[in-house]
């Protein structure tokens, strides 16, 4: 069990035990896709770009159209070893040559930004988690979501992985996983 935000302990949810499903799945590959369409708000780095175009190919494979619907709460799990490589690389060469870092890479800096982001866009009404995976990056995000399931703090997940290499283009892929019974 666990305890609830006023400290109540509480039992999970209706999934409890119920087997995850995948309900959509989309990949961005920067090599075959090109770089994914600009974001407002984000700049210089196509991590941000490449989040909402995975994320949004895979929702509309679901949903059609934002948002989802209000019956649905849909967390985000984000899950990268390697962050925004981009946006890092160019504000370590800034501070380095003693420049003035502009406030949309602090802004950007948070993986938590892009992902809220996209839930606004699409009406998510879940939990919002970023992972930085220990081992392998898609069983720790499915094992995080199997938990948000399971807790019953969420009836879907949206998990993203992604990975900027710093000499290939960046890939993504982005998974709804929801209980067993849903199609």
């Amino acid at each position: 069990m666990r305890e609830s935000a006023t400290g109540a302990a509480r039992s999970p949810g209706p999934r409890a035990g119920a087997r995850v499903a995948v309900l959509a799945e989309a990949r961005w590959s920067g090599a075959q896709d090109g770089a994914a369409p600009g974001v407002a708000g984000f700049v210089h780095s196509g991590f941000a770009p490449t989040v909402v175009a995975v994320a949004e190919r895979c929702l509309r494979r679901r949903y059609r159209a934002a948002p989802v619907p209000t019956d649905v709460r849909t967390a985000v799990v984000l899950v990268s070893a390697s962050g925004d490589r981009a946006s890092a690389e160019q504000v370590r060469a800034t501070v380095d040559a003693g420049g003035r870092v502009g406030p949309l890479f602090f802004f950007q800096s948070v993986p938590n930004s892009v992902a809220g982001h996209l839930a606004a866009r699409w009406g998510l009404r879940g939990p919002v988690v970023c992972l930085s995976p220990t081992g392998d990056p898609r069983a720790d995000g499915i094992a995080e979501a199997d938990l948000l399931l399971y807790d019953g703090d969420a009836d879907e997940v949206l998990l993203i992985l992604i990975e900027q290499a710093p000499d290939a283009s960046t890939e993504a892929v982005a998974v709804l996983l929801g209980g067993g019974a849903r199609p």
